[in-house]
């Protein structure tokens, strides 16, 4: 997983669930993730995948998941087929996204942390106990982990 591969797996997503799960189809299928070689293709961005190009391509999806809202009511039937062809009502979908979407943000925040180092809730105000050996805390917790 990298950073950019979070938002192709949400644009992934967001593609089959506003698309074939209400009967759109994506116009361009070979601009997604392809399906069945590596379950997890849609989770990382390969070195041929620029940023530009996989947030163009969000954006276009979030028109296209747009048009599915703004098309039918709340209470559509879809069918999500990986979830067993169950149906599904468009609300439920909208629901299910948003939580997906809050969750990966979350996992974006743990690796950017990773990445640049910073922590808590703004630059100048982290809203971290101040006086704490940070090392040794995540030492402490790293050792608990282990011994579980």
């Amino acid at each position: 997983m990298n950073l950019l591969g979070i938002v192709k797996h949400a644009l992934n997503t967001e593609a089959m669930y506003f698309g074939p799960t209400f009967d759109r189809i994506w116009p361009t299928p070979e601009e997604l993730a392809p399906v069945g070689a590596d379950p997890q293709a849609d989770w990382y961005a390969t070195a041929q995948e620029s940023a530009a190009h996989v947030v163009a391509l969000y954006r276009r999806v979030q028109a296209f998941a747009d048009e599915t809202i703004e098309a039918l009511p709340l209470d559509a039937i879809g069918h999500v087929e990986h979830w067993g062809g169950v149906d599904v009502t468009l609300h439920e979908i909208l629901v299910h996204t948003i939580s997906d979407l809050q969750r990966h943000a979350g996992h974006a925040d743990i690796v950017r942390e990773q990445i640049d180092g910073a922590t808590g809730l703004l630059p100048n105000h982290s809203n971290l106990p101040e006086g704490k050996d940070w090392q040794q805390y995540v030492a402490t917790l790293t050792a608990i982990a282990d011994q579980s």
